[in-house]
């Protein structure tokens, strides 16, 4: 298949820089044969990770408000959340289902646009495919889709996008999700551009919500949209096609500073961006893991002989993942000091058990913190570190990690399937990987509880 790419002066284009849209709608019928087979089990390993991620982080505080909330609302069982037994209408279930996912911020990330696109896309694809009675045939595609425009959108409004504050899981994640939903629905070219259009007045999420609540929420609100912008294309509602990149739309607004959009598109269809996702080890902020990754290489040295350590990273994650003194579990995973303090005295940063309010103020973890720099260094790449240990006996080892070079995808699932063995027991990480791994041939209708439990009619907490 020839690549899809923006095509100037497309008719009803305003511009010739307004042609994202209708090459991102186009995008949406991308024929599922022709998927290539790595990118197709990239998402499969997306979706053991999320579901293992989601069924783990179930029990959280934020996850208990969200599910009653919805519950309270009620309203036509369409689709299953995470931790009822209750089926709520596709909009809702996504939206649960997004901050669930989301609650323990263990999930994948993408740096081409610093989010997090399984829980901002899978959420939207799961229900819209149980409510639809759709199969599991239907769920890796329209989830590569979106997630790969998930992507795309976020390079497109860029380093900037983000800088200002905008959570770009919540913003390009999504656009990502509002092109899977029309995926599934079946929507036209047109109707799918009218779908984002209205997706670029209804997406919000800031990254003043980081070390709260509201920060997973804010890919459960991602989800949501994405299932009721498809949805109320699908009924005929109008919205301006170009309200994505066209004047006063949303990348001109929202302090887009990416690349043009023929540079977003370039090879769609034929270069799968998403192919680069990166999963986390460690249960904290992305942007830590560089740096956990290079403090994994000096285990061998003792926490009492550092007497300082020096930690360059790029600029953009100080107003991300930086709190210095945080005073709570969620804070801690955002904290370049404490996260190191924990990785030099020897906590397993990967045990979610580790982050807690009670650590954040233990006198080893404080101490040791306190002898840790953070400095900005536009010398960095963003997915990498570079960091020196200063020694007690005056000697120095340095350090560093990019998270950008390549892993095997049969590394990558050796890895994921230890991860969701130690969050869900072995015998139930198996499980979950063999109905995952069996999805693409499964002709039923699909629904959670299947996935998670492997019940198709229940789902019990």
């Amino acid at each position: 298949m020839p690549p899809l790419e923006a095509r100037p002066g497309e008719a009803g284009s305003p511009d010739e820089t307004a042609a994202l849209a209708p090459a991102l709608a186009r995008f949406a019928a991308y024929p599922a044969e022709a998927m290539p087979a790595l990118a197709r089990a990239t998402v499969r390993l997306s979706l053991l990770d999320w579901a293992a991620v989601a069924l783990a982080g179930a029990a959280e505080p934020v996850s208990w408000i969200v599910r009653d909330e919805a519950l309270r609302d009620g309203g036509r069982a369409e689709a299953g959340i995470v931790g009822s037994a209750t089926r709520l209408p596709a909009r809702a279930a996504a939206m649960v289902n997004g901050t669930i996912s989301h609650a323990l911020d263990y999930d994948d990330t993408h740096f081409l646009h610093v989010g997090h696109p399984s829980v901002a896309i899978l959420p939207a694809v799961l229900a819209l495919a149980e409510a639809g009675r759709l199969s599991g045939q239907a769920v890796v595609p329209a989830a590569l889709l979106g997630m790969e425009a998930s992507c795309r959108v976020g390079h497109w409004l860029g380093a900037a996008h983000y800088n200002a504050g905008f959570h770009q899981t919540a913003t390009a994640g999504a656009f990502g999700a509002t092109l899977a939903a029309a995926r599934l629905l079946g929507l036209s070219p047109g109707a799918t551009a009218m779908a984002l259009g209205l997706a670029s007045t209804r997406v919000s999420g800031l990254k003043s919500q980081f070390g709260t609540m509201g920060k997973p929420f804010n890919a459960g609100l991602a989800a949501a949209n994405g299932v009721e912008c498809a949805r109320l294309a699908a009924a005929g509602f109008v919205s301006n096609p170009h309200a994505l990149e066209g004047p006063q739309g949303f990348g001109e607004t929202h302090a887009r500073g990416g690349v043009s959009p023929a540079e977003a598109l370039a090879d769609l269809g034929q270069r799968w961006a998403f192919e680069q996702v990166s999963y986390k080890f460690h249960a904290c902020c992305h942007g830590l893991h560089a740096m956990l990754e290079a403090l994994g290489t000096m285990r061998d040295v003792p926490a009492g002989a550092v007497a300082q350590v020096t930690i360059h990273t790029n600029p953009r994650w100080l107003k991300v993942c930086n709190i210095p003194t945080p005073s709570s579990g969620l804070e801690a995973k955002f904290s370049y000091r404490h996260t190191a303090a924990m990785a030099l005295a020897g906590w397993d940063t990967g045990a979610l058990e580790s982050y807690s309010d009670a650590a954040c103020v233990d006198p080893s973890l404080t101490a040791l913190r306190e002898r840790v720099t953070v400095v900005a260094d536009d010398a960095v790449s963003d997915t990498a570190t570079a960091l020196t240990l200063s020694l007690t006996d005056g000697t120095e080892r340095r350090a560093g990690h990019d998270l950008a070079a390549p892993e095997p995808l049969e590394a990558r699932t050796a890895k994921l399937r230890a991860k969701a063995a130690a969050l869900l027991g072995v015998a139930r990480a198996e499980a979950l990987a063999s109905r995952v791994d069996s999805l693409e041939a499964m002709d039923t209708p699909f629904t959670l509880a299947w996935l998670l439990t492997g019940d198709a009619d229940c789902l019990p907490f």
